[in-house]
């Protein structure tokens, strides 16, 4: 079995995984989570929402994500990965130290993690899709990027409609494929906030930071690369 073939059954393996029911305690800590959110200041809560806002802006019509990257037609498969994971090592690196610092200073320190870890994200994103051999400057596939982004940090009742988008992206309506800001915005809030609000208490703020914004990005580097390989490997294995 080649590497194109080995990642793509691991891909379609992972799709299938999406499908599964969430834990119980993932299930049982919206209550948790809904109390927690009433004792965050409404400021933090205006960051989150305009980092958001913004970075869907600056994803769709910006140059700020993307960086120069020489790209070489002959790269194989693997060698875009491995470009990508090295990638993801470097960002998700940055993102933790970046987390524990932020995490040590409380509500208002901690509140400035959100807009900071969102353009680690988007950074992280623009890049793989290079490796990958996207063209990044065209709206069309910003716009996937922004799904893989959902997919990452939806609920379990949009994930299924967000894995079919991106599953049969070449043949989905251009209707289909535009971006809610808002509804984005509290889904991604919603899916981070239980971790992530708990950055903002005094004495662990460092230690959940670092550890938190780690795996955020293993999480949307996971599904970076699963997204990307069912894409561009659907058509040889299909």
């Amino acid at each position: 079995m080649n590497y194109e073939e080995q990642v793509y059954k691991e891909a379609v393996k992972w799709s299938r995984s999406l499908e599964k029911r969430s834990g119980f305690l993932q299930r049982k800590s919206k209550g948790l989570q809904s109390a927690i959110n009433k004792k965050i200041p409404d400021l933090v809560h205006q960051v989150v929402t305009e980092s958001i806002k913004r970075m869907i802006e600056l994803s769709l019509t910006g140059s700020q994500y993307i960086l120069p990257i020489e790209q070489q037609g002959d790269w194989t498969f693997q060698q875009r990965e491995e470009l990508v994971r090295e990638k993801l090592k470097q960002y998700k690196r940055s993102a933790s130290w970046e987390g524990a610092g932020t995490g040590a200073g409380g509500f208002w320190l901690g509140a400035a993690d959100f807009p900071l870890l969102l353009s680690i994200k988007m950074k992280f994103l623009f890049d793989a899709g290079q490796y990958y051999g996207l063209n990044v400057e065209r709206y069309e596939e910003r716009v996937f990027l922004l799904h893989i982004f959902m997919l990452a940090f939806s609920s379990e009742e949009e994930r299924g409609r967000v894995k079919e988008i991106l599953l049969n992206w070449d043949s989905v309506p251009k209707e289909r494929k535009q971006i809610d800001w808002k509804s984005l915005q509290i889904e991604y809030r919603d899916t981070i906030d239980f971790v992530k609000m708990f950055q903002l208490l005094p004495g662990i703020g460092a230690v959940v930071g670092y550890v938190a914004n780690g795996r955020l990005l293993e999480q949307l580097g996971e599904t970076t690369m699963n997204v990307h390989r069912l894409r561009l490997l659907h058509s040889h294995f299909s």
